[in-house]
């Protein structure tokens, strides 16, 4: 019975696969004041990236601690997302039953502003969780990133647009949805651009190595924030891609 040993390989995918479940409801639950959808995704994206790296320790603790850490900058930016979206579905709707001459060129701008919003939104909340940045920055390392890993960030957008889709087209699978619907696509795109990451970090620990040491003396092994612009190293270097 060695498949039903603790380092089994089937033992380690339904642990995983309870990990994801556990991530996914604790998302949800911390999504439902609306205003906290920021640093719950983000919460997410940073447990998300360390079960990719089989680095999942407490997943509740860490899920928390990630959510304090970037609740501030977490709430702006969710609100701002938040915001963005409900202004191109109101101008969208609109468009749609104003009958305006020009109203399918109109529709197809608001399409590509969507398309540039989601695309951005990709990389915000992991780049959140990963990096110690303004909110500004945040957004533009956000976009930066989106384009260096261009054909990932078109993945990852499919990855989490299944699970509305299937929420829309498959109702007898719904609950499904609400146990994985954004835990397995965020853990997905983590494995696509975990490598990346590290490159980053790596590129960041060599820029500021008494920093870097000073912060995992302080914060522990399994702290995952560092301080750094990013635009610069993303810019400078075409090969960390």
């Amino acid at each position: 019975m060695r498949f039903l040993e603790l380092d089994s390989p089937l033992m380690q995918a339904l642990n995983k696969l309870g990990d994801l479940m556990w991530l996914n409801v604790l998302t949800l639950i911390c999504c439902i004041p609306i205003v906290t959808i920021g640093p719950s995704l983000t919460a997410m994206h940073y447990i998300a990236l360390k079960i990719a790296r089989n680095e999942e320790g407490y997943i509740t603790r860490d899920f928390f601690k990630s959510f304090r850490a970037n609740l501030r900058q977490g709430i702006i930016i969710g609100l701002i997302l938040i915001f963005v979206l409900v202004v191109l579905a109101g101008d969208f709707f609109i468009i749609s039953y104003s009958g305006l001459e020009f109203s399918s060129i109109m529709r197809s701008m608001l399409m590509a502003i969507f398309f540039f919003v989601m695309f951005t939104a990709m990389f915000l909340f992991p780049v959140l969780a990963k990096f110690e940045n303004t909110v500004l920055n945040t957004i533009k390392n956000a976009f930066i990133i989106g384009i260096a890993q261009l054909p990932k960030t078109i993945l990852m957008m499919v990855l989490f647009a299944i699970p509305p889709l299937l929420f829309i087209y498959l109702p007898q699978i719904i609950p499904i949805v609400f146990l994985f619907g954004l835990s397995v696509p965020a853990w997905v795109s983590a494995k696509l651009y975990s490598k990346f990451f590290r490159k980053l970090e790596d590129k960041i620990a060599e820029a500021n190595p008494s920093e870097t040491t000073e912060d995992e003396g302080e914060k522990g092994e399994d702290e995952r924030i560092f301080k750094d612009e990013l635009d610069p190293g993303l810019q400078d270097d075409p090969h960390i891609s």
